[in-house]
């Protein structure tokens, strides 16, 4: 009878018999076993009540899902290599179309197992440098700061990167193992001063900034610990400056160790003393072939604090035309 029934459906909805038949075995399976839960369930209700009642409820629906489970495999079974071929197909579509997410899963585990970069770290990924916001499982985000030729402070920016560039592009940390970086300012003097006491005058000032002097003493050890595990040496901790002659000036280019989050802050308070130095006239700054000589800013000087009128050097920074920053 089950069998007439069936040929008699796939004779009205041209539909294979074999699949009326599992679409039929299907609905009568999920039938009976929903009327077997239903009642099991009254049964243990009416002969048990409070904890006992919750366990047995639960091991017989543990049960009857494993019995229905087994019982819809068996109805399948003629069926289940094809779907099997189906899911298959079906994972490899899904596994494509989601690739980018996968590997960027993926990626943020190697960053949370290899730590290129923590958060607070500064870090550089082609053009764009900026501070570790956080690291989640699909991107990481980073607050950007601008070149130190612009200002080298945070613009208020937040570059958000997927975690697959760390394995795609080159992550430079700033602040990884050695926490300091080497920072160079370049001061231009006259080329017919007196070069010695202008380099004597620059270290006493370098060597007078308690951020700057603060830490070869306070990390030595630790650079010592980090050349040893990377084999990175340097030969001088301390302040140093170059000489290098260029057409009608001389340039002194100051290399210091110093903390990338401080280089600007540092920076300000080396130029303000110079300025201090130059208007003392320890210093000979060049100031160009048309630019104001010493002898007409130290004038304007005198003249201001005779009329009680101080300027500091960041305000005068423009009278020295591009030698002094303000």
């Amino acid at each position: 009878m089950f069998n007439a029934l069936c040929n008699y459906i796939s004779k009205l909805t041209t539909v294979d018999v074999g699949v009326i038949k599992v679409i039929l075995l299907t609905v009568l399976v999920l039938a009976i076993f929903s009327i077997l839960k239903t009642v099991g369930r009254s049964l243990i209700r009416n002969k048990l009540s409070g904890k006992g009642e919750y366990v047995l409820n639960q091991s017989f629906k543990i049960i009857m899902n494993i019995l229905e489970l087994f019982a819809l495999l068996l109805v399948w079974s003629e069926y289940i290599k094809n779907l099997m071929t189906l899911i298959s197909v079906l994972s490899a579509s899904l596994i494509y179309a989601l690739r980018e997410i996968i590997l960027n899963f993926f990626c943020g585990l190697y960053i949370k197992i290899r730590r290129p970069f923590k958060v607070e770290d500064r870090i550089q990924i082609d053009n764009i440098k900026g501070d570790v916001m956080n690291v989640s499982a699909l991107d990481f985000e980073v607050l950007e700061v601008s070149t130190k030729e612009e200002n080298g402070q945070s613009t208020g920016v937040v570059v958000s990167f997927p975690n697959s560039i760390v394995i795609s592009k080159p992550v430079k940390n700033i602040n990884k193992g050695f926490k300091y970086v080497w920072d160079e300012l370049v001061i231009k003097v006259c080329l017919d001063s007196d070069l010695v006491q202008n380099k004597q005058e620059i270290y006493k000032i370098i060597n007078n900034i308690e951020t700057i002097k603060s830490i070869p003493r306070k990390m030595k050890s630790q650079i010592n610990d980090i050349n040893t595990e990377n084999r990175i040496y340097y030969n001088k901790y301390d302040p140093i400056i170059y000489t290098k002659i260029v057409d009608d000036h001389v340039e002194l280019t100051v290399r210091y160790l110093m903390h990338p989050k401080k280089s600007r802050y540092v920076e300000s308070v080396i130029w303000n003393k110079v300025y201090s130095a130059f208007v003392e006239g320890k210093i000979r700054l060049f100031t160009g072939v048309d630019g104001p000589t010493y002898e007409k800013v130290s004038k304007a000087l005198e003249n201001n604090d005779k009329k009680g009128d101080v300027k500091n050097a960041a305000s005068l920074g423009n009278v020295v035309g591009g030698v002094i920053e303000s």
